[in-house]
């Protein structure tokens, strides 16, 4: 592991006043507003609640509100997109309403979704299939001037786990992000506007896993920033036999292990703790390496 924490450029996010530069490692906080994600579904029953649940992230140092309406576990089932609409971008509309100052995020496949978070306020997509589902997304996140995420995954997240046989998972990740990244910019969307995500726990085994974050550099060596989401998954329960409302030890070790490895932007369940261990390790590491 490098001792001390990468040099990682500003990252350009779109605001209303113009572009807005963060600088990485961001936390993302996760808002998810179904009633069958694996950690935290049903917690949230209608825009006031997701809104508060929204303002106690952002209180607590998230610097991205990450908010979907479909359940991306394994197994889990498809949601219609007006149901998915229905579900976040009200939420959206009364965040910027408020004045919510932090850049949202909506993580969706589909492309009347995003069209519907983008115009509600969003200026990031964050979609698992790299643009796959609907290449239609590339058009739209390149007309819009957004944040486009393009993750790795295999099959569907009904079937995935079912698609975990790699000869060599980090160049094989690499490959095919390479190529949605050259898919992307030939569509329009600005190289600037792309981030990419390894895809921790899609279509993986644990090992598999580890050793994609352990070589996030090489994603990094792709000139996107890279976003890992490690919060709370299945690999860091078996890791530790731990219950998955109670992985927070594993999901910072995760965090800090990505961001010394060149994660830009960490997507996490509990960005306070995360915020916080960050600052001890970027005091503890600085002049170091």
């Amino acid at each position: 592991m490098s001792a001390s924490f990468p040099s990682l450029p500003d990252i350009l996010i779109p605001g209303p006043a113009g572009d807005r530069p963060f600088r990485p490692p961001l936390v993302m906080g996760i808002l998810n507003v179904t009633p069958d994600s694996f950690s935290d579904g049903g917690q949230l029953g209608g825009v006031g609640a997701a809104v508060a649940a929204a303002d106690a992230l952002l209180a607590d140092g998230a610097d991205i509100l990450d908010i979907g309406g479909e359940s991306t576990r394994p197994g889990a089932a498809a949601v219609s997109a007006d149901d998915e609409i229905a579900r976040t971008a009200p939420v959206i509309r009364e965040l910027v309403a408020r004045g919510c100052s932090a850049p949202i995020s909506i993580d969706t496949m589909k492309v009347a979704v995003a069209r519907a978070a983008l115009d509600a306020g969003a200026s990031i997509v964050n979609d698992v299939t790299a643009a796959t589902h609907d290449p239609a997304m590339l058009s739209l996140c390149a007309e819009h001037g957004c944040v486009l995420v393009l993750m790795h995954m295999r099959g569907t997240p009904r079937d995935m786990q079912a698609q975990t046989d790699y000869a060599d998972v980090v160049t094989e990740v690499r490959d095919y992000l390479a190529a949605r990244i050259d898919a992307a910019v030939a569509a329009g969307v600005a190289r600037h506007r792309l981030w990419i995500d390894p895809g921790f726990g899609f279509a993986k085994l644990p090992q598999h896993n580890c050793e994609l974050v352990n070589a996030l550099e090489t994603l990094a060596g792709l000139g996107c920033p890279v976003l890992l989401g490690a919060s709370r998954k299945s690999t860091l329960g078996q890791l530790t036999g731990r219950p998955v409302h109670d992985r927070e030890p594993e999901s910072l070790a995760a965090g800090l292990v990505g961001a010394l490895k060149g994660a830009s932007v960490l997507r996490v369940h509990e960005p306070g703790p995360m915020k916080r261990a960050l600052i001890v390790a970027q005091a503890m590491t600085r002049g170091s390496g």
